[in-house]
This record gives C-alpha cells, structure tokens and sequence, in this order.
C-alpha cells in the first residue's frame, strides 16, 4: 500500500498505528496476521507491519469519532477531521464501500 512521505514517517516511527482505507474488494480480503509492505509513494522506501486488528465503519466521520486522532496519524494539537479523507475518497466511494480501520505494528524497516 502506498503512503505519503508524512504518514509513512508516522508509521516507520511507530506514532501512527492504525491506517485507514475504504472497505473495497481488496481491503476486504486483509485478516489479522496478514503482513502490509508500505511503501513511501515520493523515496519509495519500504516497510513491513502486521495486521493486530480490524475494524470496519459505516463511514470516516464513524471511524473518527471512535479512534484516538494520533493512533490515524494527527498529532496531539491537530484537528482531526474526516473529511480530510476526501481528500483520497469520493464521498460516493465511501457510502459505497464504508471505512476500515487496520491497526498495525511494524515489524521491518
């Protein structure tokens, strides 16, 4: 999966520890133990974490208002904001398919 150089960071550094995407066909296919190869989408660097958990959403605004804001990447002084995932998701993809919120631990650089 691709991240930008800020989240990949975040993971790499341990700080972020659940990613969020859509619950589309290829996410549904991820279980717990599943190893994830991230990759840096500018350095392309790579690192390998393990799913410990999944859990899925109606929505982002839901995965929002349930997950600590620095575990998805936010640190203590930001606002999270789900909308911010508009960013990477048409508001008709997530009624679609609703949000997934995969919690990881890195476990190589």
């Amino acid at each position: 999966m691709n991240l930008s150089s800020e989240a990949f960071k975040s993971v790499s550094l341990g700080k972020k520890t659940i990613e969020m995407r859509l619950y589309d066909e290829k996410r549904a296919k991820i279980k717990v133990g599943d190893e994830i190869e991230f990759e840096n989408s500018v350095t392309h660097r790579k690192i390998k974490c393990i799913v410990v958990n999944l859990t899925r959403y109606k929505d982002f605004y839901e995965l929002y208002s349930d997950i600590d804001k620095t575990a998805i990447g936010y640190s203590a002084d930001e606002t999270a904001n789900a909308e911010d995932m508009h960013k990477y998701y048409s508001p008709e993809q997530i009624k679609k398919y609703g949000a997934l919120a995969i919690e990881i631990k890195l476990i190589e650089e």
